[in-house]
This record gives structure tokens, sequence and C-alpha cells, in this order.
């Protein structure tokens, strides 16, 4: 990176985006108007620091703009960062936001069905096909996973298959879909991510970064 280049700090779309605002302002960070006009099409904005813009993504996005360098910072949860397992990505800190979890779902009348020992294939809907491969593959089980992006509680109802691996916060939409959580995968909250080249290159900058969300943490 050179030293007149700015940096990019990447924050996911969506509800976290609510969660994580108050901390980015407690890092003393305040985006331009335009971030908060929702006719915006604005895809990067200028900040009150005058060497860092911001960038609103997908989730998902983020962890590959900052795993190749499009991103010097980002925040994402660490059920993406496990997906993806990018070599290039640092996770300094853990930000305590956006906390919920990744679990397997399936209707309820074949919750008490779950002894994978005796299974040989299963097929199962998820947006994370290598953490739910993983977790069936250490049960000596081979998935079949079918990706889907979203309304995975649809798919035990429509014949899809009976299994749904997807975040769960409290519960309520997988209650009102006939689907029982039967096993948490792994607990989920967001961290602030960097470039590890990015790191090297600008080890100060960075840093100091790094410092002002580690302040910005009520915990930390």
């Amino acid at each position: 990176m050179k030293p007149t280049e700015k940096l990019i700090l990447a924050l996911p779309k969506g509800r976290i985006l609510d969660e994580v605002l108050p901390l980015v302002n407690k890092a003393g960070i305040e985006p331009e108007a335009d971030f908060f006009d929702p006719k915006s099409r604005k895809l990067q904005f200028a900040t009150n620091i005058g060497g860092l813009d911001i960038i609103r993504v997908r989730a998902f996005d983020v962890a590959t703009f900052v795993a190749f360098g499009a991103a010097h910072l980002g925040v994402v949860g660490n059920d993406v960062l496990m997906e993806y397992n990018y070599s290039d990505i640092y996770s300094p800190v853990d930000l305590q936001v956006g906390k919920c979890r990744l679990s397997l779902a399936v209707p309820k009348e074949i919750a008490g069905e779950q002894d994978p020992s005796s299974w040989s294939h299963v097929r199962v809907a998820t947006k994370y096909p290598n953490l739910t491969r993983k977790y069936y593959a250490e049960r000596g089980v081979q998935a079949e996973v079918i990706k889907l992006n979203g309304a995975m509680e649809l798919a035990p109802s429509l014949g899809l298959c009976r299994r749904i691996v997807d975040l769960v916060s409290t519960g309520s939409t997988l209650k009102a879909n006939g689907l029982k959580e039967v096993e948490i995968l792994t607990e989920i909250s967001s961290k602030l991510i960097v470039n590890r080249p990015a790191f090297k290159t600008q080890p100060e900058e960075i840093s100091g970064w790094i410092d002002r969300f580690k302040h910005a943490v009520p915990s930390q």
C-alpha cells in the first residue's frame, strides 16, 4: 500500500451494521451524510478522517475485500471467517456485537433422530457449505450440501431436504416454520479484521486503528 493511499474500512450491510456503528463512532470515525441516506447509490463513503473511507457490502464480501487487499480493515462475523478461512486475514479484536449462533435445525417430528453414527449420507441446505461438510465429516457422514442464500427454513417444508444449517438468534423463525434447533455448530460474534500484508506495510497506522477499536469495546 502506498503511503498516500487511503485506508478502506469494509462494513457489513444488514442488522449488524446498526450494532457496529456505535463502535465505529467511539473509534472516532464519522461517515459522510450519504452513508445514512437510503436513497444514495454511493458504495464508497468519505469520513471525518482524511485518510479513511468506508465501503458497505454484504457480510460475506467483507472478508473477500479484506483478504485480497481491496479493503484494509473490516467487520465480519467469525462464521464467515471460518467458512472461508482466508490466510491473509488477521482478526485482532472481538467487537462483542452481532452475537448469534450457527445451528443445525430439523423438523420437530424428526428432532429425536439426530444420531449420525448410523448414517452414511445426508442432504443439508445452508449458505455455509464448508462448515457444514466439516461438521458432518467429523462424524463420519458424507453431506450433500445444497447452497442457499436465504429462506433456509423453507427447505424442509417444501421437500428440498430435511436438515438446514443456519444462523439462529432467538429461534422464533425456526419455531414459526416447524423446525427445532438440535445442535450448535459454533457461537458467533463480529470481529475487526485486518489485511495481513497491509499490516506489514503500514504497521503503525493499522495498529492505531486496532487500538481504537479495542478501546471502543466496553469489555476491553
